[in-house]
């Protein structure tokens, strides 16, 4: 029983492990517009992609490992949920990075303006 929540269950995971970096910086959640923007296109990309290959049989997905709630076009639910969170994990932890790495410059530089 469990397997079948298994896909969900690791997306769920990515997102409770990343989602401190909010709060170190990232600020990616903050601007959910801008969030939107940059994943959506791309999700919606790859969410044709799969309709295609699983249309014609050159992929799938078990079902054991999957709830069996599907899309348009044989889409399994999970591909959506992979296609929005795993991008946002990821734009979480660039942004937290280059907070950090501000940060870094920022304190490692003199005070009071630096040489002229």
């Amino acid at each position: 029983m469990t397997d079948r929540w298994q896909y969900l269950l690791v997306m769920a995971a990515c997102l409770l492990v990343t989602m401190p970096l909010e709060f170190l910086g990232a600020r990616v959640y903050r601007h959910p517009v801008r969030l939107a923007r940059a994943v959506l296109p791309v999700a919606a990309g790859f969410l044709l992609w799969d309709a295609v290959a699983i249309a014609a049989r050159v992929w799938m997905f078990n079902p054991r490992y999957v709830t069996g709630i599907e899309l348009a076009f044989g889409v399994p639910l999970e591909e959506l949920v992979f296609f929005l969170v795993v991008p946002a994990c990821a734009l979480l932890t660039y942004g937290c990075v280059e907070a950090l790495l501000r940060r870094a410059r920022r304190s490692g530089q003199p005070s009071g303006g630096g040489a002229r």
